[in-house]
């Protein structure tokens, strides 16, 4: 480089003025290139592994890319290192264009640096990366593909790894069920939290279910705000358990308890609903500490039992579903919502001790309602009564065909008594019959009163209990007499006449003093009063008997 390059014009010899002196010319020249030196801009820069820069594009070839990187000569950029570039990105690189490169080598055996645009993007994304980890920010990417264990994601040249028990869409189950959730999920963008980052290891891991559980959050917290107790809202089935279902009303998760899915009994609440399903749900509760909400299916519907009293009447037939089995009888269900049950001696007229000896869950049945009561939300059920009914009432209440499903019914609970054995036709005891008529201390069935006596019947009449030897027993005769009930046979559509019971009776004295409760109950029951703790014998049974009719 000689000195003409860096002497401005200003610095020539111009006409009219005095020639300067060489020694001047000398000394304005050194000031001129020390300034020169020493302006940083014309340094030339010393490159190292890992620098990132902006370049300039200086050539577009079909291989590689010239860009002016401010070093003593151009970097090249190679095909491979802007592959990441997507075609419309690629399409406006063009010479002028300043690009981020990444010094791969500083200097190649040409003399040229060799960089990267991939790698800048690269390094540039880890750098933000990492601040968002730092800050606990939520980022948006797109899902490029899958492997085995869960999903890839492009971050800005920067592969992540969502696990797939990071994303909240892949359910679980076998391999195939969850490698077709996550080839559904190529191409969808996802919200992502950072978990793990390690520039070194070239290690990043995500998570879509923090990220939507973090935003929930804070979506949840303004939703609690905002709701209010008893109004009814849309939401979405989100997810189904053992004791309930959870479901989206926007932001929030609340809980439909199994109890208030429907009116109706439901063991499972996948029997009522699925995932993804729209429904109404009522706003039950709000617990703005703990932020839970609590919601119900069935409230956004009518209460079945406030239309029973109009809907149905002591005598109808109906048909019913039976729903649940215990020692006492069976529950059977004649429409959504609304259960009776079935005393165990409302099943057969035969001797049974348990219900599954005659019908099963999930059986249907043509029942006869023998009491209703709204208020206790409780109705009795009879199914011995409805076999009986004549074949005209059936046609005429349940339509055609209604014969033929009652004797297949019929013969379904002849079938499953001989399977257990029982013999048919056998009926039941008076005591039986007695018991017949009251519902396991939880409902009163509508049949006559029907007393039981353990004495000997003689001339349509039940003896009372035997009195002790040596005391004297006065007696009055209480009338338990019932009205005959016909109801229709069940296989002629005839009729059959249950006997009438005859007049007791009854001690009232025992040598003077009235006997206590307890007394007339044993009485009643036809028990011996032995007061010196000695059974009777069967001539005193028979002198007891003549005592308490003279008496």
């Amino acid at each position: 480089m000689d000195g003409t390059d860096v002497i401005e014009q200003g610095d020539l010899p111009v006409a009219g003025m005095p020639e300067a002196s060489p020694v001047a010319a000398q000394g304005a020249f050194s000031s001129l290139l020390e300034q020169y030196l020493n302006d940083p801009s014309h340094d030339y820069k010393t490159l190292k592994y890992g620098d990132v820069m902006d370049g300039v594009i200086m050539r577009v070839d079909r291989d590689e890319l010239l860009v002016d990187i401010g070093s003593k000569s151009e970097g090249i950029v190679p095909a491979k290192e802007f592959s990441s570039l997507s075609s419309e990105e690629k399409s406006v690189l063009g010479i002028g264009e300043t690009v981020l490169v990444f010094v791969v080598q500083p200097e190649n055996p040409e003399g040229h640096a060799v960089v990267s645009i991939d790698r800048a993007r690269q390094e540039k994304s880890w750098r933000k990366l990492q601040e968002i980890f730092e800050a606990n920010e939520v980022i948006e990417a797109e899902v490029t593909n899958y492997n085995k264990g869960g999903l890839l994601v492009n971050l800005d040249g920067v592969r992540g790894f969502v696990p797939a028990s990071q994303v909240s869409e892949i359910r679980g189950g076998d391999d195939a069920s969850k490698q077709a959730d996550m080839a559904r999920l190529i191409g969808t963008s996802l919200p992502l939290k950072v978990i793990e980052i390690n520039r070194h290891r070239n290690r990043l891991i995500l998570s879509e279910r923090q990220a939507v559980q973090e935003r929930r959050d804070v979506m949840k917290e303004r939703l609690i705000e905002e709701l209010k107790e008893g109004e009814v809202r849309k939401g979405r089935v989100s997810s189904i358990c053992d004791f309930g279902a959870f479901v989206d009303i926007g932001g929030a998760d609340g809980l439909v308890h199994l109890s208030e899915l429907s009116w109706s009994r439901v063991r499972h609440p996948s029997e009522v609903l699925r995932i993804g399903q729209e429904i109404d749900v009522y706003v039950l509760g709000i617990n703005s500490q703990e932020k839970k909400i609590a919601l119900s299916i069935k409230r956004t519907q009518a209460e079945p039992w406030s239309r029973v009293a109009a809907a149905y009447e002591v005598g109808q037939l109906v048909r019913g579903t039976v729903t649940q089995l215990a020692n006492f009888g069976a529950f059977a269900r004649i429409e959504d919502g609304i259960e009776g049950l079935i005393h165990v001696s409302e099943l057969t007229d035969e001797r049974i001790t348990h219900p599954k000896q005659v019908v099963r869950e999930g059986q249907d049945l043509i029942l006869r309602i023998i009491r209703i009561d709204p208020q206790r939300r409780r109705m009795g059920l009879s199914l011995r009564r409805a076999l009986d009914t004549p074949d005209a009432e059936l046609t005429a209440v349940l339509g055609e065909g209604a014969v033929e499903e009652r004797d297949q019914i019929v013969q379904t609970i002849r079938a499953a008594l001989e399977a257990e054995g029982i013999e048919i036709g056998s009926g039941r005891s008076a005591s039986e019959e007695g018991e017949g008529g009251q519902e396991s201390g939880e409902m009163a069935a509508t049949a006559p009163t029907e007393g039981a006596s353990g004495g000997a019947t003689t001339d349509g009449h039940e003896t009372a209990a035997p009195a002790p030897d040596g005391i004297a027993v006065t007696s009055t005769t209480i009338e338990t007499a019932t009205p005959a009930i016909e109801t229709p046979a069940a296989s002629s559509g005839g009729g059959r006449t249950r006997k009438e019971r005859p007049n007791r009776d009854i001690p009232t004295e025992i040598d003077g003093e009235p006997l206590s409760a307890i007394g007339m109950a044993f009485a009643m029951a036809g028990a011996q009063l032995d007061l010196d703790g000695e059974d009777a014998t069967e001539d005193e049974k028979a002198a007891g008997d003549g005592e308490g009719s003279e008496g």
